[in-house]
């Protein structure tokens, strides 16, 4: 539709991640944003394609306003990604709390990315392809959302989110825990990777009647699930597994 057919014009910029999700034209510049009436500042956002979970800070005109602020001709805005270590409390948070929590929940195309995160010791649910659901599960129990699909973002009733860039797991892995800094909650092995329940030590004798002879004769130390009760134990795998971690860290 032509410009001329819009009453007003505002002046957009996006600050740094928020870029990925413009079109190549409108990146790391000032445009132009053409609309009608005063709609609130955070319909025009995602009418961009910016999910509003992925704001932290917006500027009007030199001054921080919330997603409730009504666009007006001529103004002149700068939309902000998440701080995670600049303290903005002076001014408007667009969230009533802030989105470090290490309670996830994971949209059902990225189960390689759920496991990673329960190996490294974060609460991680996973399994439904219900959008609906998702939000729900994330609001009751204040979980953030990771998930490619911009549009679930997107909800009205959405407030902790994050959209995974990346289609390889390790890099989204990599990905959540610098969004997010997590790197102080890490506790690897500490959850089971198939079904999220906190795992501990138990004894050999209480489940040596369910090892193979060779792993009872070698191994002294076992961790349970007592989810889906399935044993753990630092076999070669955990080596293997141990490697992946260091890879990870090292690299983030």
């Amino acid at each position: 539709m032509s410009d001329r057919f819009f009453e007003h014009r505002a002046l957009f910029r996006f600050y740094e991640e928020l870029n990925d999700f413009l079109p190549p034209e409108k990146r790391k510049k000032a445009f132009i944003y053409s609309f009608n009436r005063h709609p609130s500042i955070k319909d025009p956002i995602e009418a961009l394609g910016v999910p509003h979970t992925e704001v932290d800070l917006i500027i009007a005109n030199g001054r921080s306003v919330g997603f409730d602020y009504k666009l007006c001709h001529a103004d002149r805005i700068s939309v902000y990604p998440v701080f995670e270590s600049m303290d903005i409390s002076p001014i408007v948070r667009l969230r009533k709390e802030p989105l470090r929590k290490s309670a996830f929940i994971v949209d059902v195309h990225l189960g390689k990315l759920a496991r990673l995160l329960r190996l490294f010791g974060f609460d991680t649910r996973y399994g439904s392809n219900d959008d609906t659901e998702i939000v729900r599960i994330a609001v009751q129990e204040k979980r953030i959302i990771l998930t490619r699909d911009r549009r679930l973002l997107q909800r009205k009733e959405v407030t902790h989110g994050y959209c995974i860039r990346s289609s390889y797991p390790e890099l989204q892995l990599k990905e959540v825990i610098e969004r997010f800094d997590l790197y102080s909650q890490i506790k690897e092995f500490s959850r089971c990777t198939l079904c999220n329940e906190v795992v501990h030590p138990i004894n050999r004798m209480d489940i040596l009647h369910r090892l193979e002879p060779k792993t009872a004769a070698c191994f002294n130390e076992f961790y349970f699930c007592p989810g889906c009760e399935r044993i753990y134990w630092k076999g070669s795998h955990f080596k293997k597994l141990r490697k992946k971690i260091e890879a990870v860290i090292k690299d983030t």
